[in-house]
């Protein structure tokens, strides 16, 4: 027998072993680390700071402190779970984007960067969103989710992927609302609309789609916000006339002053309104005056929607007006963002919105983001259909349905969905 021989393969084999066995280890190890991410997606209990930024004070003012409830309603909720990134809490910050004035929402947004927010629910206009997106969120990497901006002009935002909208576009907007105008019977309108991207783009959209249905179309005029008086815009759409005038603006300043103008003259008595002037403001300053008035606002009569508004009434929210459930959306949205990629970061948040907001998974109601949160964690699938039945583009703008309002006895109804 040779030895030395017999020694060498020992040898060998000894090696040949430990091999074997580190290669083992190291496949445990990478094992057990993968299941482990998989069952624990959670970062360090921290508290997170959430940005909401609404026009609390402008011509949709009267809108924006339910909106700004909803969203903080979610928030809550996930905070209040305790399964939020092991037992992490929300904060809120809140600014205001005047709706109308763009320099002064971006130097709000720069406030909630700088103080460190990690996202942002809003903004609420369609100019201001686009200006915060541009000059503030984008080149700092922050997710915006808007709830209501609508302007067809944000579809091609270049946001590298940081802007997203619980809101479907008025490119479709536009669309319901003249098919609903034709289904009134109405054979001539007058429009008017407030001079910025929100009014304009859909002012476009509007005019093309009621003239494709054989309305005769007798004006189209731009008018300005926050002026002390509007008889001149009054006295163009009554001398163009028509059936009816669509306003296509905001309740709480231009729009509203110009019903107050057409009612006192006499010019129009039938308002067909966008859903920047659809809320109780309106009806509780014209009352019965409007009965013959209608229009249409993004919503659903599904059963997210009736689930959130149980939810909002226990919390003390009048979930009724434009945009409460799109806001509820829009921050649980970044709730499960968060939980989906292991942390608050802001480019985790951005980098998860899509795979919680669409199918596959278990899908998600208001009220249940504990049940989200905890899946989450434990590696599965959901699909958040919320409030509005959130189903997200390849731009990560809602596809959404709509909701068709009518006026009777002097309050907003609902008459379908559509």
């Amino acid at each position: 027998i040779n030895c030395k021989q017999l020694e060498d393969n020992m040898a060998e084999t000894k090696k040949n072993n430990l091999g074997i066995m580190i290669i083992g280890a190291i496949i445990v190890i990478a094992a057990i680390f993968y299941f482990a991410q998989q069952q624990t997606k959670v970062g360090e209990k921290q508290d997170i700071k959430i940005g909401i930024i609404l026009g609390f004070t402008g011509p949709i003012e009267s809108l924006t402190p339910a909106m700004a409830a909803s969203a903080e309603l979610a928030f809550k909720e996930a905070s209040d779970s305790g399964s939020l990134l092991n037992g992490s809490t929300i904060t809120t910050q809140r600014a205001d984007s005047t709706c109308v004035d763009s320099a002064a929402a971006v130097t709000a947004a720069e406030g909630l960067v700088s103080g460190g927010v990690n996202a942002i629910m809003g903004a609420d206009c369609s100019g201001v969103t686009g200006a915060i997106a541009k000059n503030v969120a984008v080149p700092n990497g922050v997710v915006m989710i808007s709830p209501s901006a609508t302007s067809p002009g944000l579809t091609d935002l270049a946001d590298n992927g940081f802007f997203f909208r619980t809101a479907p576009s008025d490119a479709r907007g536009g669309q319901v609302l003249a098919d609903i105008t034709k289904d009134r019977g109405v054979k001539s309108i007058a429009i008017t609309y407030t001079n910025n991207d929100y009014g304009k783009g859909l002012a476009d959209v509007y005019e093309g789609a009621v003239k494709a249905h054989g309305i005769n179309v007798t004006v189209v005029a731009s008018h300005e916000e926050g002026k002390a008086d509007y008889g001149a815009e009054v006295a163009t759409l009554a001398a163009a006339g028509g059936d009816a005038v669509a306003v296509l603006g905001y309740l709480d300043q231009g729009g509203g002053m110009i019903i107050q103008g057409s009612l006192d003259s006499g010019a129009f008595d039938t308002f067909v309104l966008s859903d920047g002037m659809i809320g109780d403001s309106l009806t509780d300053r014209f009352g019965d005056s409007l009965n013959k008035s209608f229009g249409s606002l993004p919503g659903s009569m599904g059963k997210g929607a009736g689930l959130f508004g149980e939810v909002a009434k226990a919390a003390g929210i009048d979930s009724s007006g434009p945009y409460t459930g799109e806001s509820y959306d829009a921050a649980a949205l970044m709730t499960l963002a968060m939980q989906a990629g292991g942390s608050a970061d802001r480019s985790v948040i951005q980098s998860n919105i899509m795979s919680v907001a669409n199918s596959p998974g278990v899908k998600i109601f208001p009220g249940e983001l504990k049940k989200a949160l905890d899946l989450l964690a434990e590696g599965k699938e959901i699909n958040y259909e919320g409030a509005t039945a959130v189903e997200l583009t390849d731009v990560g703008e809602a596809f959404g349905s709509f909701l068709e309002k009518e006026i009777k006895g002097g309050k907003f109804q609902n008459k379908a969905q559509r």
